[in-house]
């Protein structure tokens, strides 16, 4: 199915785009306007974007109903600073409901129960429930037009980071990723919970080079059996592994002995084996048996 997307609505255009890149990260983004009356306000179109210096961008786009725009917007007009404030699962119904459209001067911290908490150096009130809370300043308000659903660009410096010792690891040196249980934006009402259950470790290529897809012997490139995954972790090592004399693997001497026959049953059986081995994150094993089929 191809879609034209300049052929749809606004509206279309916004429930194609917002089902399709997801998971996103929320925002609880705090912000105050020149009298002192506080808004807070969630938005998913939200994410890092560098380092050093280390600058967040969010963006309150224009309403695609009637284009109007939205008080976090005015408000880091008045005041440029905000206080961005890490969404988890603990907080997923009162974020919810912040999202409501209410009229300016309404509290937002009154109507969500979240508690109000001091910054060290903004403005901006932090939500004392976010375990994870980022002081920000303000440096560029960037426009995308003005046309229904633009977005309105908040590109902001994190000056100050607060982080609840309670997800922290064992050393107290960063964030363990299994306890902070964050939620991310999907389309329509739907939401993602990163539990530990559904996390995983990918190992990432740093300085050593994978060697790459195209550099797998040709029965395991185009295998029926392993996956594009499975072909990517195969391919994640550094060097091609070489057969080791001693490996010595019980079920791989059955399917040899049982399969020899007809090699290419034999070779779907250790490919399969191959894969449930990749499965577990045994790459090492799983080359060893697929080397010595090959051998």
């Amino acid at each position: 199915m191809q879609i034209d997307i300049q052929q749809l609505t606004p509206m279309q255009r916004q429930a194609w785009l917002q089902h399709a890149i997801a998971p996103r990260p929320i925002a609880l983004a705090s912000t105050i306007d020149k009298d002192g009356n506080v808004n807070l306000s969630p938005f998913s179109f939200f994410n890092l974007f560098s380092s050093n210096p280390p600058i967040i961008i969010f963006s309150p786009a224009r309403r695609v109903r009637d284009n109007t725009t939205k008080h976090t917007l005015q408000n880091v007009m008045d005041v440029a600073e905000v206080a961005i404030n890490i969404c988890d699962y603990d907080m997923v119904q009162q974020v919810s409901l912040s999202s409501c459209e209410y009229p300016k001067g309404v509290d937002e911290f009154d109507k969500t129960g979240f508690t109000k908490q001091p910054s060290s150096i903004i403005k901006p009130p932090l939500v004392k429930e976010a375990k994870i809370k980022l002081e920000c300043k303000v440096i560029e308000i960037k426009s995308l037009g003005d046309n229904k659903g633009a977005g309105q660009l908040i590109i902001a410096e994190v000056l100050v980071m607060h982080v609840d010792e309670s997800i922290l690891n064992e050393e107290k040196s960063n964030i363990d990723q299994t306890k902070i249980n964050l939620i991310a934006r999907l389309g329509g009402d739907w939401y993602l919970q990163t539990t530990e259950a559904n996390l995983f470790k990918v190992p990432k290529p740093n300085t050593l080079l994978g060697i790459g897809v195209d550099a797998l012997p040709q029965s395991i490139r185009q295998s029926e059996i392993l996956s594009g995954n499975d072909l990517g972790m195969l391919a994640n090592v550094n060097e091609m592994p070489t057969i080791n004399p001693a490996f010595d693997d019980e079920k791989l001497r059955y399917i040899v002995q049982y399969f020899s026959v007809n090699p290419a049953s034999m070779e779907k059986e250790i490919h399969q084996y191959a894969k449930d081995l990749l499965s577990e994150g045994n790459v090492e094993k799983a080359w060893q048996v697929l080397l010595m089929a090959e051998g």
